[in-house]
């Protein structure tokens, strides 16, 4: 009887990686591979130039932003240096404060860019709102969808009652908000339901400015007011997908006489 063949062992840790304390720690995170599944670099200072060069494609001036804060910074703090005596000390605290800065700047320009991308693509107006960190309960997929021309309408819970955002240009979407919001007041006539409409068009709010306009809404709710408020807008449950025609896999039976062979 033929014998089977044992698996060859597990590949060694790195010398000095399997131990504990700090050094040890330290040993194994310097082991860790520095690319990812898709071959990109996962350190930090590779994220940046990542984020840095998406930042530029869609905005050039990025770069001039970013200097000019650096120079600002380096222009006060020198002169304040030599003023009170001590221009080497400040200079050395301008550092820091001017990389800062110039890193906040790229922060901004980047989540603009980011909102640039995805303008005018379908979920836009969801991929928005899910940026908003706390206060809000933002629905993973939208509760209403016009299947012929993609337009939908996310909902958002908060303290501050009910948002039903559409995405969509303002002549469409604008029956799938009613629509949708005559069937959240049904449910709650006492919750005040806030309706926003995702662009650039009249009437409408820019995707970057879309998670500030939800957060400014006044809350009028407790948290176990809230908490109710969840629990019935899960109970009539989100969007409905039609049931395709034909027969369901699930409930065919096989064709016994096909299977005999006759």
């Amino acid at each position: 009887m033929a014998r089977r063949a044992t698996p060859p062992p597990p590949p060694a840790a790195p010398a000095g990686t399997t131990g504990k304390g700090p050094l040890a720690a330290i040993r194994r995170r310097r082991a860790r591979p520095k690319f990812g599944p898709d071959g990109r670099p996962t350190g930090r200072i590779a994220q940046m130039r990542q984020v840095y060069s998406m930042t530029r494609r869609e905005d050039p001036s990025v770069r001039w932003w970013m200097l000019g804060v650096v120079v600002a910074v380096f222009a006060v703090a020198v002169p304040v240096g030599f003023l009170v005596g001590h221009p080497i000390y400040l200079t050395v605290i301008a550092l820091p404060l001017a990389v800062l800065g110039a890193m906040v700047v790229l922060a901004r320009k980047a989540e603009a860019a980011a909102y640039k991308q995805i303008e005018g693509r379908p979920g836009a107006a969801g991929a928005a709102l899910r940026s908003i960190r706390r206060g809000w309960d933002i629905t993973e997929e939208p509760v209403a969808v016009d299947p012929r021309t993609q337009d939908s309408v996310f909902r958002g819970v908060g303290r501050a009652g009910v948002v039903l955002v559409g995405d969509g240009p303002p002549h469409r979407v604008g029956k799938l908000l009613e629509a949708e919001r005559r069937k959240v007041t049904r449910v709650l006539p006492s919750v005040p339901v806030h309706v926003l409409q995702a662009g650039t068009g009249e009437d409408q709010v820019p995707l970057a400015k879309l998670p500030r306009r939800v957060q400014r809404l006044k809350p009028v709710m407790t948290k176990n007011e809230l908490s109710e408020v969840n629990r019935r807008l899960k109970a009539i449950g989100g969007m409905r997908l039609p049931v395709p025609k034909g027969i369901d896999p699930m409930r065919a039976r096989p064709d016994r006489k096909a299977v005999r062979g006759r």
